[in-house]
């Protein structure tokens, strides 16, 4: 135990959830002045930045293409009308996600069938996909939850052998790899969101989408303009899902350091595994997957209350997520209960997602560490 007998530092030291102030101090000099050239350029949509980001977001994936879009929830609704989902199609996807993976596939017209997640990882549990099949399925969109990769070869297995479309979900991935390969490139599609909370985060909305297909890419360029395929023409009706200039210039400064953000937080991640996983269920991590940990999530007894204990001692901590899609008043016409996926309904009244980012200091982290034991240590010593 050693460091960890000491009191727990003063409630003067806050750990947020986030820091974004933190990020962008360091980079204030250098985003103002590639707004400032975004400014004097005034090529505000489609402009010089925006080409700039797509061709280095494609090499970082190695995909051949990357098209940038307003958010990572049009980056799946664009990839399935690419693919002409819509009604009367069936996609596969998980309860326990963000509600904009659903959302999407509502938009297009097609049915969501939800499939319950791993024990482990909190993500889609390939045993039970070929179960939730019929003729209708027309694509799986497993998302890589918390930044950890889903098992995408047997993912790859199922959806070969039924010929049905992968468009994977890794808006929380950026970065993360499956036996060496980048989540987003196993699939005909890739989705990433590039919110403000994300591993790679513009200032406002934006998302990304990466894949090998001519096809694709240059109708989903065509889509997201309001399907014009130059200035003039349009064959067919689109959107207004652009990224914007400004956002693809402050994302052009941040892609430089986003391995290494990456990095601190699988070396956060590493702490928090070595000097927790005896009191809580820490992530684990395989030899075969590389995680980024967008979030880091535990799963503890006593939830609520350890919770409520860490909020008293100034450390900010979220569910992600509270309420699974399938029991939200959204879902109710997809004819789902409470019961239908077990392993997502018991993982939503355990989870605990703890501060993750790169600029937490080694004094904070160790205040979450020894805070969280003393809380479990408390517990034991009034039950005895």
């Amino acid at each position: 135990m050693g460091k960890f007998d000491k009191s727990l530092n003063s409630l003067s030291m806050v750990v947020p959830y986030v820091n974004l102030i933190g990020q962008h101090k360091a980079l204030k000099a250098e985003i103002l002045k590639a707004v400032e050239d975004v400014l004097d350029r005034a090529d505000f949509i489609m402009g010089k930045a925006v080409v700039q980001f797509e061709e280095a977001f494609a090499r970082y994936c190695s995909t051949q293409y990357a098209i940038g879009v307003n958010s990572g929830t049009d980056a799946l609704f664009l990839s399935l009308k690419a693919l002409d989902i819509g009604p009367g199609d069936e996609v596969i996807t998980v309860p326990n996600s963000f509600i904009a993976t659903v959302s999407a596939i509502v938009a297009t017209g097609a049915r969501p069938v939800l499939v319950d997640v791993e024990e482990d990882s909190f993500n889609i549990a390939p045993s039970l996909i070929e179960g939730a099949m019929t003729p209708q399925t027309k694509a799986i969109i497993p998302v890589h939850l918390t930044g950890k990769p889903a098992n995408m070869k047997e993912i790859v297995k199922i959806a070969a052998h039924h010929g049905v479309h992968i468009i994977e979900d890794a808006a929380q991935a950026i970065g993360a790899a499956h036996r060496g390969q980048r989540v987003g490139t196993f699939g005909i599609l890739g989705c990433f969101s590039l919110h403000p909370l994300k591993n790679l985060s513009a200032c406002g909305d934006g998302g990304v989408i990466v894949t090998n297909s001519e096809k694709l890419y240059e109708r989903i360029h065509a889509l997201r303009k309001c399907g014009l395929k130059n200035r003039d023409e349009s064959p067919e009706f689109g959107y207004n899902s652009r990224l914007d200039t400004m956002q693809a210039t402050i994302l052009n400064v941040k892609f430089q350091h986003i391995d290494a953000w990456n990095q601190k937080r699988r070396e956060n991640a590493h702490y928090y595994r070595e000097n927790l996983g005896d009191v809580v269920m820490v992530p684990q991590e395989h030899e075969d997957e590389t995680a980024v940990y967008h979030t880091y999530v535990i799963r503890a007894q006593s939830r609520d209350e350890l919770k409520a204990f860490l909020q008293m001692q100034g450390i900010e901590t979220k569910i992600h997520y509270p309420i699974p899609i399938h029991l939200q008043e959204a879902a109710g016409g997809l004819g789902y209960k409470v019961g239908d996926f077990p392993v997502t309904e018991r993982h939503t009244d355990e989870i605990l997602s703890l501060p993750i980012y790169p600029e937490l200091t080694a004094e904070q982290m160790d205040k979450v560490v020894r805070a969280i034991r003393n809380f479990y240590q408390s517990r034991i010593s009034r039950s005895l």
